[in-house]
């Protein structure tokens, strides 16, 4: 199962680069025989499906707001989230990844059935700075735990998918 790990997010807006971060903690324990690629993006929509094509599995870390306490980590199935721009017609170039994936399904691209979103509630990201808050910042090593214990239930549920992992 061909899996990538896609952070997302501005590395230069504070809090925004979480994602980021926790992708390239997780690329230093990917084995070089594993079939996962871990990239880091500032895209989303149309442009963010083109880099899924080819993929069995992703998994998307990224910035989250909600009302929970900064740190706080959320996983959930892409499926699982609302889209917001399912009715948005006035502009391809503001499209959810929802309905950018069902597009190019649509089109024949093999895309991902199984997205699912880590997300890290965070509180500064408008703010010009490559660091991330405290809080956020002490919670990277946990959310990069969580993407691997994904990984793991994944090797374990498919055979051909064999990945070590570190204790």
């Amino acid at each position: 199962m061909k899996t990538i790990i896609v952070g997302l997010g501005n590395p230069i807006l504070g809090d925004d680069g979480v994602g980021w971060k926790v992708a390239e903690e997780v690329k230093k324990q990917i084995p070089p025989d594993a079939q996962i690629d871990v990239v880091c993006l500032s895209l989303g929509g149309l442009a963010l499906m083109e880099n899924l094509i080819g993929y069995d599995r992703a998994i998307l870390i990224d910035a989250f707001f909600s009302d929970d306490q900064p740190g706080s980590i959320l996983i959930m199935k892409l499926r699982d989230l609302p889209n917001y721009s399912a009715f948005h017609t006035t502009s391809t170039h503001d499209t959810s990844l929802q309905t950018a994936l069902e597009m190019g399904k649509t089109m024949g691209a093999k895309l991902p059935e199984d997205v699912e979103i880590v997300g890290i509630t965070t509180i500064k990201v408008h703010d010009f700075s490559e660091e991330l808050s405290p809080p956020i910042a002490d919670v990277v090593g946990f959310a990069a735990r969580i993407v691997w214990d994904l990984l793991k239930q994944s090797a374990q549920q498919n055979q051909e998918y064999r990945l070590r992992v570190s204790p």
